[in-house]
């Protein structure tokens, strides 16, 4: 006796999908699972077996082969549990083979029976309505987060019975319906209202956000360094319904989307603690899944503590920057994770956090002030575009009672710069001035003669690489959209050259002779 079922699996942050194939014949009593299962695949024999007995269903004691194909990719997680239940049910006669064609279903078992939610039913849905499945059987909980795909049926089935009585056409499952959730990975409810003073960060926060470029905040202890960062969600732009699915796409495989909610709407905010691994931050392990680049795509990843982190992770960030993916190598595939995010980064500007703080007696000598510096390499900062000075706020800036400008209206001018950039990279695949290519720079970055002068003086006077000039201009393409600007003034270069503070810092520490 065989019966087939359809299932998916996880590939990177996409599914495709599994034919899970039971046969039954006479032999010793054994059941057998083939296809590259894992350990969680293999253990779902078990879970399947007391799942059946207990909802009045035994495993006939004969010979039961179970194939996962495609047989040459390996498969992990509990999702399988529900199909494999399904597939001995068609085989033993229980429920019609014709019940489960043009179905596909994923879900843990309990022992019990329940079905329990899995990862990645998300990108199951959308990989369903590309390849023309109807119907998709999923867990309680991951119900509205497939109901946000058009075009699939989807039905949540509490438990196996539940499962059972809809083949058997005794009581059909109800369908599920797509709802409008509100489930929100940052802090959107933060406002910049509430830090006073550092007009010079706001200013170069909201250039990061317009433009969607990179900034380092250094400064010492109290400054507001993190209160900056965390408020920088409320002033991008909304979602668009496509990038909330890919958002949530990625929290649903990383097993971080809430059980029982729906889609992303907004943009996340990850600040992982210095201590992270390097598979934590950039993605990986023995079972690869996203990593904090991944989780804050379309969004801010925060580091705070910059130069605590360790290297290796921190050059891990070099590609993802570039690229806006990351590449995971193992032996049999290769993974491809997205991760186009904004890097904003703090720092205290030496080991005790008081160098250069005015009134405040630092206890560094010069080297442990270049050598804690150093811990954040070159070409890491090159990837940044705005290095920031938050000085500390003094007496009279902190007991002041009025009001600062709320996140809503620096919003404003943030989607309209953003908006200005929609226009101009219509029909490319670049979105935003921090991705532009060379040849979109020399095309969108024209400046006059005084520009020209201004640049190669930067150039010779703070030994700027080639990255960091393409940098420049990008961010000073940025500032012109703030102002509703076409054309790049000198104004506009002039403040993009002065956010690169560190190259200052490093010229300036370069020995002479």
């Amino acid at each position: 006796m065989l019966a087939q079922v359809m299932s998916g699996a996880i590939l990177g942050v996409e599914a495709y999908l599994v034919r899970v194939e039971v046969h039954i014949a006479n032999g010793l009593p054994t059941m057998n699972v083939v296809g590259l299962p894992e350990s969680a695949v293999r253990e779902g024999r078990e879970r399947v077996s007391a799942a059946l007995y207990n909802t009045g269903y035994p495993i006939p004691h004969r010979r039961i082969t179970v194939n996962l194909a495609p047989a040459d990719v390996r498969k992990d997680g509990s999702a399988f549990d529900l199909p494999l239940a399904a597939g001995l049910l068609a085989a033993m006669g229980e429920v019609p083979a014709s019940s489960l064609e043009g179905v596909c279903m994923v879900g843990e078992l309990g022992l019990d029976g329940e079905v329990r939610p899995v990862r990645g039913v998300l990108p199951l849905a959308l990989r369903c309505r590309k390849a023309c499945v109807d119907v998709l059987i999923v867990p309680p909980g991951n119900a509205r987060e497939a109901a946000i795909v058009e075009g699939v049926r989807v039905l949540p089935a509490p438990t196996l019975s539940d499962m059972v009585a809809h083949l058997r056409g005794e009581r059909p499952l109800t369908r599920a319906v797509p709802v409008s959730d509100e489930v929100s990975v940052s802090g959107v409810d933060l406002d910049y209202a509430d830090v006073k003073g550092q007009a010079h960060a706001k200013r170069a926060l909201e250039i990061a956000a317009a433009g969607s470029h990179n900034a380092l905040l250094i400064g010492p202890p109290g400054s507001g360094k993190s209160m900056l960062a965390r408020r920088l969600p409320g002033i991008l732009p909304p979602l668009l319904p496509d990038e909330a699915i890919q958002i949530t796409s990625i929290y649903s495989v990383a097993g971080r989307l809430p059980a029982g909610r729906g889609l992303i709407t907004a943009r996340p905010f990850r600040a992982p603690h210095h201590s992270v691994s390097d598979a934590g931050l950039v993605g990986g392990g023995s079972i690869p899944r996203p990593g904090e680049v991944s989780l804050s795509h379309l969004g801010v990843l925060f580091l705070d503590e910059l130069p605590e982190f360790r290297r290796s992770a921190l050059e891990g960030l070099r590609q993802p920057l570039e690229d806006g993916t990351i590449h995971i190598g193992r032996a049999r595939n290769a993974l491809v994770y997205p991760a186009r995010f904004m890097l904003v980064a703090a720092m205290n500007p030496c080991p005790c956090g008081f160098h250069g703080a005015g009134g405040a007696r630092c206890i560094c000598h010069a080297g442990q002030v270049t050598r804690y510096l150093g811990r954040v390499s070159g070409p890491l900062l090159d990837r940044i575009d705005l290095h920031v000075e938050v000085p500390a706020l003094s007496e009279q800036v902190l007991t002041d009672e009025r009001p600062a400008e709320p996140s809503a209206h620096i919003r404003e001018r943030v989607v309209a710069a953003r908006a200005r950039q929609h226009v101009r990279f219509a029909g490319s695949r670049t979105t935003m001035n921090a991705a532009m290519q060379p040849r979109e720079i020399r095309e969108h970055c024209r400046v006059d003669a005084a520009g020209e002068r201004l640049l190669r003086a930067a150039v010779q006077r703070l030994g700027l690489s080639a990255r960091a000039y393409h940098r420049i201009l990008r961010l000073a393409r940025t500032i012109s959209d703030l102002a509703g600007e076409e054309r790049i003034a000198s104004s506009h270069l002039a403040e993009a050259i002065q956010y690169r503070a560190l190259d200052r810092t490093r010229v300036a520490a370069t020995p002479v002779g």
